[in-house]
């Protein structure tokens, strides 16, 4: 066999593997958005319904120690946004996002001091996870001026958040969860093929802070 017949015996075999891939590719990217469908609908009408019925929220605090009052869960919404791929407009991630306030009256003043580098690292993480209102002062001595504490000063108000990223290639959803669960972030991922509105209900026990499946 001539030396050009060897290179073409090459290319058509890997012709027929990107053939087979883009196949591949495509049959795992039907199967995303499908998921993709589901879950924007479940969610569009788990919002529609938790903003009614607004759920009693977990227990919450900055530093473990300091409890907030009771919370609860209001004003969800929901959201979309799509991207390219191969030519195609295909779901880019779906989120939720809803307010965690107090279950009678308004947001009220609270205010946290830490003075461990463990601790301070802690309450800055729930800071940013629940988008809280803060102040930050440092407190010195008064004389040597070294640095004693430092104190937060915050509202009783959060935010939580689950946002569902796609991977078309691979057929997968990746699901991100704030404060569904006091303060801190929760991750997991399910294949496409294993979204219906079964596991969509574990998800939404997890929202409201019941025992759930999910994870």
């Amino acid at each position: 066999m001539s030396f050009l017949n060897e290179l073409k015996l090459q290319a058509s075999a890997l012709q027929s593997q990107q053939a087979a891939q883009l196949q591949n590719f495509e049959a795992n990217t039907a199967q995303t958005e499908m998921a993709c469908l589901v879950v924007w609908k479940y969610l569009q009408d788990l919002a529609r319904q938790l903003s009614v019925i607004r759920p009693d929220a977990p227990r919450f605090s900055l530093d473990g120690k300091t409890p907030w009052p009771p919370m609860k869960l209001s004003d969800f919404r929901v959201d979309a946004r799509k991207k390219k791929l191969r030519d195609k407009d295909v779901y880019d991630y779906i989120a939720m996002g809803w307010d965690i306030i107090p279950q009678a009256g308004a947001p009220v003043a609270g205010i946290v001091s830490v003075n461990f580098p463990p601790d301070l690292e802690r309450v800055q993480k729930r800071l940013s996870f629940g988008h809280v209102e803060h102040e930050r002062k440092d407190v010195r001595h008064p004389e040597k001026n070294t640095l004693q504490a430092i104190c937060f000063e915050y509202l009783t108000k959060a935010r939580g958040n689950i946002t569902v990223t796609t991977d078309h290639d691979n057929g997968h959803l990746q699901f991100r969860l704030a404060n569904a669960d006091g303060f801190g972030v929760v991750t997991t991922s399910w294949p496409a093929a294993r979204i219906e509105h079964s596991l969509l209900d574990e998800l939404a026990k997890l929202i409201v802070a019941q025992p759930s499946r999910f994870l």
